[in-house]
């Protein structure tokens, strides 16, 4: 039998995440919220490190895959792994695009998009305060 090498779900009350959070992480990772282009921390900053989830830590994006698409929000090609992040099919707004969550808490992140440099031709286009960079990583 093969060993699983899954990462654990982190589950917490809503209660819990609003003494975890501050107000704008909580309506951005837990309501779905989004923050206003060219406001929120990392979009302009392509510092060497890891972008962890501000919800439970776990490893979203390395450094080496954020570029400047000039969108207002970090943005990167791919995430650290393919488990790292999950897919939604979010209709709001009258649009239909996919909602990327983490994969380990389910914290609303962004979205993701067909319009990113290659090798994968994605566009990652996070919310700032969703995660936590780790320098150097």
């Amino acid at each position: 039998m093969a060993e699983t090498t899954a990462t654990p779900k982190v589950h917490r009350t809503d209660a819990e995440w609003k003494e975890l959070l501050t107000p704008e992480q909580y309506r951005i990772t837990r309501q779905h919220g989004t923050e206003r282009a060219f406001t929120g921390p990392y979009w302009d900053s392509f510092e060497t490190g890891l972008y962890r989830c501000v919800g439970c830590n776990a490893p979203l994006f390395r450094s080496d895959t954020k570029f400047d698409a000039g969108c207002g929000w970090p943005s990167y090609f791919e995430p650290v792994s393919p488990d790292a992040v999950t897919e939604h099919r979010d209709t709001t707004y009258g649009m239909v695009r996919t909602e990327i969550r983490c994969g380990t808490c389910e914290a609303h992140l962004g979205h993701v998009f067909p319009d990113g440099p290659p090798p994968t031709g994605l566009r990652y286009c996070i919310n700032g305060h969703s995660m936590v960079f780790e320098p150097g990583k």
